[in-house]
């Protein structure tokens, strides 16, 4: 669910429990229900959900939810326990009422009193989880629960509905009743919201009916369940939903045109350096005269400082008895030296600033949970700020709030990222450009020693530069070193042919965001099949379990997002045992998908060596589904290159006289 708070300047709300007459009633199961074990509307789900209902009531001041689901195998069991999220303090969950039917119709109520979880608690912030599990539940048992959502007294809270559920969905129907009294409804600027908008992703506009008493409804069958598949964007770019809006404007237009300023106001005034900016940047910068050696002086001193998105945030009482003033602008973020990923960013702007250099803020959304969304009349969406400076004529784009980003690189959830930033014209919306290739490598380097045995020994050198040292490098920052080691070796072990083990040693710069990090594992166990005089061997060591993807699809229904372009080389030499020599190594092999991927692979054989080594490079990270079948043929050919094999043959023994 979607909640979106707004302040009331005539009215408290305080929150009844719905009238029970307006609440959805347990329904009675029909004979066909109770004895369905397999739905040809859904070819071997384990669940399907028989009815749904959400009805949002801002004149009585709650959410309700009413699911039926069908429970068709052992997995769809799980089903029966039931999760909702809610923000404690300002929501409260009640009126939970649940039953499970047995196919024979005995029904077994819910009894057990729900389990309020706390998930995060943050000052006065806190998020709770209630969670219920229906009894006595059976393969074939339909599952039947109802609550309601209750918010603070000075709130209102309109819907979105998101239509498309993890299963089938046979029935559903949606109602909202906006606030229709006199009060006036103002946001936290003050503004004064006065209109009703909605939009829909998926849904027929023609679907939202609106009633002589101001009620909206939906009414849908046979919705499909939410896409499931390997390397998909953020639901939000494609899910079936419809967002209602209480507004303040008449059009998207409008809306973003008024954010931004307002946006823009706050940026400016957070970013604008004082005096005190201004000794600390000419500190930093010192005799440097170039651009870009300033903005690089600028950065490396920014991310010294204490991210708190990567360390822990103080609490009240600690900040309190270290005499810390809530951060209000970017001198305050330099005094303490201590601030949010986001501190960070626009601190960094200040101090560019107060150095000369012609820089701005950006906020865009984390492309790892959403993509921007215009109709999506929120400012809320956007989540993370970087910096964009000008240097030589050219915009460059940094991530200053992201420790151990590397200067020039943006962290991947960022690259293809939309949103507001200033400019010479004031705020426009932007995206972020996507990252090189060249810039996200991984080189695996292995020598290994094999005997007549097959017992394989030897050292595999990582090289990783990028998007993917970034990953372990903010990871060391938040777990101590075994753990980031222990999962380094972990991800390895799933590239390891079957009978190998991983066994890590090292990190070489770890701590440095500006050389190539390097982790050194050793391997060993068992490798390849004798048969004879003949011992086989996986062509490609790392690439022996096949594991590749967009290959046993055939057809793809949703965009492809695989986050970043990257590049990742292989180079293995198997030191083969005595008294055998190379009978064949893989053949030179490749692939192309004009301007989108390439494979190179190729083999040398020396005197009782062979090497092998492999490129694979794709230089893109958003597809539309329309070219799968492209991206499908390529995945087939380097699949079919990845099979061959590196056989052996055991010399004769020379006879003696």
């Amino acid at each position: 669910m979607r909640i979106r708070r707004f302040t009331r300047s005539t009215l408290l709300l305080l929150v009844l429990a719905a009238p029970a007459l307006l609440r959805a009633q347990f329904q009675q199961p029909t004979a066909d229900e109770l004895k369905m074990t397999s739905d040809p509307k859904a070819p071997g789900a384990s669940a399907v959900y028989l009815y749904r209902e959400e009805t949002t009531d801002d004149a009585l001041h709650y959410h309700s939810y009413y699911e039926r689901i069908k429970v068709l195998t052992e997995k769809g069991k799980e089903q029966a326990t039931i999760r909702i999220p809610y923000e404690h303090g300002q929501f409260k969950v009640t009126n939970i009422q649940g039953r499970t039917i047995h196919a024979d119709g005995t029904i077994v109520p819910l009894t057990v009193k729900p389990t309020d979880l706390i998930d995060v608690k943050s000052g006065a912030f806190q998020f709770n989880t209630m969670v219920f599990t229906l009894p006595g539940v059976e393969v074939g048992s339909i599952l039947e629960y109802r609550l309601d959502l209750r918010y603070d007294d000075n709130m209102v809270s309109e819907p979105t509905w998101r239509i498309q559920q993890p299963f089938f969905v046979h029935k559903a129907h949606y109602m909202f009743k906006p606030e229709g009294g006199t009060h006036n409804i103002t946001d936290q600027s003050g503004r004064l919201l006065s209109r009703l908008m909605y939009g829909t992703i998926g849904v027929p506009g023609e679907k939202v009916v609106a009633d002589h008493v101001g009620r909206y409804t939906v009414d849908l069958t046979d919705i499909p369940p939410t896409p499931s598949e390997d390397w998909m964007p953020p639901l939000n770019t494609f899910n079936e939903r419809v967002n209602f809006y209480y507004t303040y404007v008449t059009s998207e237009k409008e809306f973003w045109d008024s954010e931004g300023k307002h946006w823009a106001k706050e940026a400016e005034r957070f970013t604008n350096p004082g005096n005190p900016l201004k000794a600390a940047a000419a500190e930093i910068v010192g005799a440097a005269t170039g651009e870009e050696q300033k903005a690089r002086l600028i950065y490396t001193a920014v991310m010294k400082l204490d991210n708190t998105d990567f360390s822990r945030r103080k609490s009240e009482a600690e900040r309190k008895a270290e005499k810390l003033k809530a951060i209000k602008n970017a001198e305050d973020v330099w005094t303490q030296k201590s601030g949010s990923s986001d501190d960070m960013a626009l601190l960094y702007v200040a101090l560019a600033r107060a150095a000369g250099l012609k820089v701005w803020p950006m906020e865009v959304v984390d492309r790892s949970r959403a993509i921007f969304d215009p109709r999506y009349l929120s400012i809320g969406q956007l989540d993370d700020y970087i910096a964009v400076v000008e240097i030589a004529g050219k915009e460059i784009y940094l991530d200053p709030g992201q420790k151990m980003c590397p200067f020039g690189l943006l962290h991947w959830k960022h690259t293809l990222a939309t949103g507001i930033r200033l400019s010479d014209k004031g705020a426009i919306e932007g995206t972020t450009p996507a990252n090189p290739y060249s810039s996200a490598t991984v080189k695996r380097v292995a020598e290994l020693d094999i005997d007549a045995a097959g017992a394989v020994k030897g050292v595999v050198r990582v090289l990783i530069v990028g998007a993917e040292a970034l990953y372990w490098r903010q990871m060391a920052l938040e777990n101590d070193v075994d753990e980031v080691k222990k999962r380094f070796n972990e991800s390895l072990q799933q590239e390891l042919p079957d009978g190998v083990q991983a066994e890590f040693d090292h990190f070489l710069s770890l701590d440095d965001s500006n050389a190539d990090l390097m982790g050194i594992v050793k391997v060993s166990g068992n490798i390849g099949t004798a048969t004879g005089k003949h011992f086989f061997l996986p062509g490609f060591f790392f690439e022996s379990r096949a594991n590749h993807p967009f290959v046993a699809q055939d057809k793809r229904t949703t965009p492809i997002d695989v986050q970043y372009a990257r590049l990742v080389t292989d180079d293995v030499t198997y030191h083969l045992p005595t008294g055998f020599s190379v009978e064949s190594a893989p053949q030179a092999a490749g692939a192309t998908w004009p301007d989108h991927a390439v494979l190179k692979a190729a083999s040398a054989t020396t005197a009782g060596s062979v090497e092998v080594t492999r490129t694979l490079v794709y230089n893109f990270t958003i597809l539309s589904s329309a070219a799968y079948p492209s991206l499908h043929d390529f995945y087939q050919k380097v699949a079919t290159a990845d099979q061959q094999q590196l056989v052996l043959t055991r010399e004769s023994a020379a006879n003696g006289n």
